[in-house]
């Protein structure tokens, strides 16, 4: 069976740091990009961020540029999303996700619908 296990959110001032883990497990870590997406209450799922298991492709979106380091260890079959000096407009329902590479085109992979897989999501919540 596909899993991937987000964890790692959690309650933090405005300034503070998280780091997530989405572990995963049941397909060939190597064959696929993973993606973080959020989804704050009453508002679209949005990709945040997603990485190539080469780490020849990465994005960010612009509201988390320069404070959101994504990673992952193909060792581990594990993606992580460091965030640093976390906002309150950050608090959401983090998800992790997995498309196939052969979907990815042009390093655009923020889009939920090249995602296959999810997992069921960490909640951040940063306060003012």
């Amino acid at each position: 069976d596909v899993q991937l296990q987000a964890s790692g959110g959690g309650l933090v001032q405005a300034g503070g740091s998280l780091r997530l883990s989405c572990a995963t497990s049941g397909f060939s870590f190597d064959d696929y990009a993973i993606g973080w997406f959020r989804q704050a209450p009453g508002k679209e799922r949005q990709g945040v961020s997603c990485i190539s298991s080469s780490d020849d492709i990465t994005y960010y979106a612009d509201s988390v540029k320069g404070r959101f380091t994504i990673s992952s260890d193909n060792a581990k079959n594990t993606a992580y999303l460091q965030m640093n000096r976390l906002k309150p407009e950050d608090t959401a329902v983090y998800y992790c996700a997995a498309a196939p590479l052969d979907r990815i085109i042009n390093n655009m992979c923020w889009s939920t619908i090249l995602y296959d897989y999810w997992g069921q999501g960490t909640q951040v919540t940063v306060s003012s």
